[in-house]
């Protein structure tokens, strides 16, 4: 029953989704248009970066208060302890599952970066800014966002393991199929020079 409800409360909450509130407010379907992707880095291509940090910001403290959350939720039911981190990694992954597959935008939402990005924060900052660190570089050196973010993902499930072992681990794994499930076409995109370079976006704010 708790992992139902640690279910639910981790979908519902990623649900939530920044691009469609703020698509709303300017009165433009962000899915449809640009990368055609749900989320910040779509937001800040077709709007700006100003617009692109709030769909981040909304993105990521959705995840954060989600788990804080559920954190108060398994302390007062009672589940023990040692329980915490794995069922906290579920309410986790399924923020991402209820950002990538919002009900209310017909299963068809997001990536789920920002949001791994508000787990992380709430995991351990440290690795959060380590791990900010990592998508920057290989994303700066590639050229291309999606690079350094599976660079992320990867990091995650290492520094799952050696810190929680091999439940949590195997969760993070799951996110981590869960970002190449839903990057096939950016693949498809780079193979062919038509994705996106984190140079153009700077260009176009510039101009």
């Amino acid at each position: 029953m708790y992992i139902i409800i640690i279910i639910l409360l981790g979908y519902l909450f990623g649900c939530l989704n920044g691009s469609q509130m703020i698509g709303k407010l300017k009165n433009i379907n962000i899915k449809q248009n640009g990368m055609k992707n749900a989320g910040a880095t779509n937001t800040t291509v077709l709007l700006g970066w100003k617009f692109g940090f709030i769909v981040a910001f909304i993105d990521i403290i959705k995840a954060v208060i989600s788990l804080m959350v559920a954190t108060v939720f398994l302390n007062k039911v009672g589940v023990a302890i040692e329980w915490h981190v794995l069922l906290l990694y579920v309410n986790a992954l399924f923020v991402i599952v209820g950002h990538n597959y919002p009900i209310q935008m017909s299963f068809n939402g997001g990536k789920g970066t920002a949001s791994l990005f508000g787990v992380l924060l709430f995991i351990d900052w440290k690795f959060a800014v380590l791990g900010l660190f990592i998508l920057l570089l290989f994303a700066i050196v590639t050229n291309y966002f999606v690079t350094g973010t599976l660079m992320l993902y990867l990091s995650f499930i290492g520094y799952s393991f050696y810190y929680f072992g091999r439940g949590p681990a195997t969760i993070a794994f799951l996110f981590t199929m869960l970002f190449v499930v839903k990057h096939v076409e950016n693949a498809k995109r780079i193979v062919n020079k038509e994705e996106v370079k984190v140079t153009s976006l700077f260009r176009r704010e510039v101009s």
